[in-house]
């Protein structure tokens, strides 16, 4: 009876959606980059610049909102220089994703180390506080655990509603799926291919850099190293698992804080003989289940890790 008692409580929902935040601002970056052609790996690292940096920034003074395009503009930055290799040079997408990856976390544990040598204990911040939504955070429950977040969750889940109506409601929208679908096609139009997929991938970066800033400035208060964990992954699963589209995304990620929150509380409750990595391998077991499950029939973009060389058909 515990067990099914922990899903009416208020701390097991917050603590979902908590959970869920880097991950639905992961899952759009890859969404967005992959919809126009592009697979990006290196999300991981991007994430882990996102929170170093905006960390970095209210450590030293400067506003947690200003924190947030910072972090931003780091992604920005990455996702540019992987676009010059994978959209420009049509380079492989996987090597090129897994050195921005290699790259983006190497500089940022560097510069960490740079601008604070010698630290043993990484230094606190105050982290954006719980905005309660008026009148919606009293509704029992579901309205406390989801009306009681920090800024950013608001900003993940209206990002979601944002992404799926450019994509499916403007012209830029139908040029970024068009371009991961029929590049020849968006080229006879007279848009730019190459400029669009670098946007694409800029904005999406932006979006990762943002879900790893999430990490240190609203969840935690300081920058641990490995403290992306992995999630940079999981989201790329995720694009697959909601078959490229926002709404599952935000299903998948949600899914995924869920395994999550329940490993946590089985583990606390458990007895002490089963050792405590079975219960971190749950939500990722159950993921690749649901994965497998919901992408037998995923359709792909068919332009994705195709390079568009002007000209050739």
């Amino acid at each position: 009876m515990e067990f099914f008692e922990m899903f009416l409580a208020v701390g097991f929902w917050s603590a979902t959606i908590r959970m869920a935040t880097p991950l639905i601002f992961g899952t759009l970056g890859e969404l967005i980059c992959e919809r126009a052609g592009i697979l990006n790996l290196g999300i991981e690292g991007i994430m882990t610049t996102g929170a170093m940096v905006a960390w970095m920034w209210v450590y030293q003074g400067g506003g947690l909102w200003e924190a947030v395009f910072v972090a931003a503009f780091f992604g920005m930055l990455f996702g540019y220089l992987h676009s010059i290799f994978s959209v420009y040079m049509g380079l492989s997408q996987h090597v090129t994703g897994i050195g921005i990856t290699l790259l983006s976390t190497s500089l940022s544990y560097y510069a960490f180390r740079m601008l604070l040598p010698g630290v043993t204990t990484p230094p606190k911040i105050t982290p954006f506080e719980e905005w309660p939504v008026p009148l919606l955070s009293d509704i029992p429950v579901i309205g406390e655990a989801l009306f009681n977040q920090s800024p950013l969750t608001y900003v993940a889940f209206l990002s979601v509603l944002a992404v799926a109506y450019i994509l499916y409601r403007t012209p830029l929208g139908l040029a970024v799926r068009m371009v991961g679908e029929n590049p020849m096609a968006v080229e006879v139009q007279g848009i730019d291919v190459y400029k669009l997929r670098t946007g694409a991938v800029m904005v999406g970066s932006a979006f990762m850099a943002v879900g790893g800033a999430f990490f240190t400035i609203s969840v935690f208060d300081a920058f641990y190293f490995d403290m992306i964990n992995g999630r940079g992954w999981i989201c790329v699963a995720l694009v697959i698992f909601a078959s490229w589209k926002p709404s599952k995304a935000l299903f998948g990620a949600l899914l995924f804080a869920a395994f999550d929150a329940i490993q946590i509380r089985v583990q606390q409750a458990s007895v002490s003989f089963i050792p405590y990595q079975f219960y971190l391998m749950m939500p990722y077991i159950f993921s690749i289940l649901a994965l497998i499950i919901m992408s037998r029939k995923a359709a792909y973009p068919k332009a994705l890790l195709v390079p568009f060389r002007r000209g050739q058909r």
